[in-house]
């Protein structure tokens, strides 16, 4: 399994696993480059709620769908809040987001579907992307997994959410870890620490590094693989891409290194049409 991050159509970038089978599905990851974007939105901001210029996103988006061999036009996208609500979403969800924010899927940070060509997208600037596959059940998924969205296990939830709404096993579903502020750079206060070491106990070594006395870091990479894990993905099933945003914020958005004030990659998934 490996995470690679390539140019996949005139100075547009985007990162994909090798662990999803190409025939089931689309999906991708994109950069930050290739768009029409101006600072501090430079350049392909995929999200309409930070302030950039509605046409610009509606633009960038057709390119990096297009890009994908995805009709933007068909998209779902939600207004994320740092929760834990999961949508399926259907056909008659198509659109949803796509034009305008104020018709995104309300108050939810995780979307899964069994619909064909059906292009999934949230959002994302150092919060961790989580993108799901049963290649057998042929559903798909994606979790928004911020710290208030890890700590409360969305990437577990959306699992369960997955075998209730489509009958997926675990031992089926792949899992996509996506480029998120990594260890490296995140630093926490000790209220969020402390959320993280109840909701995973006995994982503090894998949780938290401590660069710095008095400084402690947080992987989020880490405690969303433990959590899926505890949710019964195998842990070749999980593929995690480890590219820090904060770390290389010339390529990725990035909240922090960027100042609070950017634009937004995306996550897309949407299931191919059988032949």
């Amino acid at each position: 399994m490996s995470f690679e991050l390539k140019q996949i159509a005139s100075g547009i970038w985007s990162g994909s696993f090798s662990s999803f089978p190409s025939d089931v599905a689309s999906h991708g990851l994109s950069g930050r480059l290739g768009g029409v974007s101006e600072a501090p939105y430079d350049s392909l901001n995929l999200a309409l709620h930070v302030g950039d210029e509605p046409e610009a996103v509606i633009v960038n988006r057709r390119r990096y769908l297009t890009a994908l061999g995805l009709d933007a036009a068909r998209l779902v996208t939600p207004e994320q809040v740092h929760g834990e609500a999961i949508a399926r979403v259907t056909a008659r969800d198509a659109s949803r987001g796509a034009l305008s924010y104020d018709d995104a899927i309300a108050a939810t940070d995780a979307l899964i579907t069994d619909e064909e060509d059906l292009p999934l997208l949230l959002c994302f600037a150092d919060c961790t992307p989580i993108l799901f596959l049963d290649p057998v059940r042929r559903a798909v998924g994606i979790a928004h997994g911020g710290w208030k969205g890890t700590v409360r296990r969305i990437a577990a939830k959306t699992v369960r959410r997955m075998q209730d709404e489509f009958g997926s096993r675990v031992e089926d579903i792949l899992v996509g870890i996506g480029p998120s502020i990594g260890p490296c750079c995140y630093e926490v206060g000790a209220e969020v620490a402390e959320q993280f070491r109840a909701a995973f106990p006995g994982h503090e070594r894998e949780l938290f590094t401590e660069p710095q006395p008095g400084h402690t870091h947080l992987s989020l990479w880490a405690a969303n693989t433990i959590q899926l894990e505890e949710a019964g993905i195998p842990r070749e099933h999980i593929d995690c891409a480890s590219v820090c945003t904060a770390c290389n914020h010339a390529i990725f958005y990035s909240y922090r290194a960027d100042g609070g004030r950017t634009g937004r990659m995306a996550a897309v998934i949407a299931l191919k049409k059988q032949s």
